[in-house]
């Protein structure tokens, strides 16, 4: 099932609406994507890439960035070229003060364009430098099981990584402070989005094990929380349900999926009538 590319564009809409959350000390990181630059100066306390109060000429460093958040991203080539222009930063400045914003930038960006691989590898790098990064780590947890190869020789170790990434954004995320400035609902959103690509991670790792009664709460849990209609989420909720007796469960799980557009919106009908059959035709197991 290809759904790399749905899954990116919802982790990289999602990593920076709540970029702030991820800092304990409860200030915002700078970003680069531009869309969400304005949102963040309207709802949250965003540290500038001028000192504050300063007339000094910006350094070489600090117009690099700059001209680096002026890049478009609109389409897949325009983001190529950002993604490149990143990677040249960080090797001419290696221990920029911007690195997190850049690592955050990679790891979505990667993702979205579908080389989830080696968003992976910035998503990492990412956590390694703050290991309280939430999001970073529920993106990670999210894209590992969705672009899961079973015949690689590291295949379960990738699983035990985005597990792991999982459980820690859910533990952590409780204790994370709001910013000071930024209204409840933003930060209530935020929060429940990275929660809900965390479960949606969980419930996923559980699918590939083959733990299907284990990944039901997970996704079920996920799509809770999710204010966008994930379909992936919906579609492998049905297929665990399914392949659980559950059959009701299943079916109404491919029906959601089938009211979103998209690429599973057809094997979802035809799932959903499938279940039925089985719904009508089979002993159902009790939840």
């Amino acid at each position: 099932m290809n759904s790399a590319a749905k899954i990116s564009s919802v982790a990289a809409g999602v990593l920076f609406l709540g970029a702030a959350i991820m800092a304990q000390d409860a200030q915002d990181r700078p970003t680069l994507n531009k869309d969400k630059q304005q949102s963040q100066q309207q709802t949250a306390t965003t540290p500038k890439l001028e000192t504050p109060g300063s007339t000094a000429a910006l350094s070489e460093e600090d117009t690099a960035v700059k001209v680096l958040q002026a890049m478009p991203e609109a389409s897949v080539a325009n983001l190529q070229l950002k993604l490149q222009a990143a990677e040249t930063f960080l090797q001419k400045y290696p221990q920029s003060h911007y690195k997190q914003m850049i690592y955050s930038f990679l790891t979505t960006g990667y993702i979205q364009i579908g080389q989830p691989d080696k968003g992976v590898e910035f998503g990492d790098k990412e956590i390694e430098l703050n290991p309280t990064d939430v999001q970073t780590m529920a993106v990670v947890s999210q894209t590992i099981p969705r672009s899961f190869n079973p015949s690689a020789p590291d295949a379960e170790k990738k699983l035990a990584k985005a597990e792991n990434y999982g459980k820690k954004a859910v533990e952590i995320m409780p204790t994370i402070p709001k910013p000071e400035g930024m209204a409840d609902e933003v930060f209530a959103t935020a929060k429940n989005q990275a929660l809900a690509m965390a479960h949606s991670g969980l419930g996923l790792v559980d699918w590939r094990r083959g733990k299907f009664a284990d990944a039901i709460p997970e996704l079920e849990q996920s799509l809770k929380l999710d204010p966008v209609p994930d379909p992936v989420n919906w579609f492998i909720l049905g297929v665990v349900n399914q392949n659980t007796s559950h059959f009701d469960d299943a079916a109404k799980a491919f029906g959601k999926c089938a009211l979103i557009q998209g690429k599973l919106q057809d094997t979802c009908k035809t799932k959903s009538e499938e279940a039925k059959k089985l719904a009508a035709t089979r002993l159902s197991a009790p939840k």
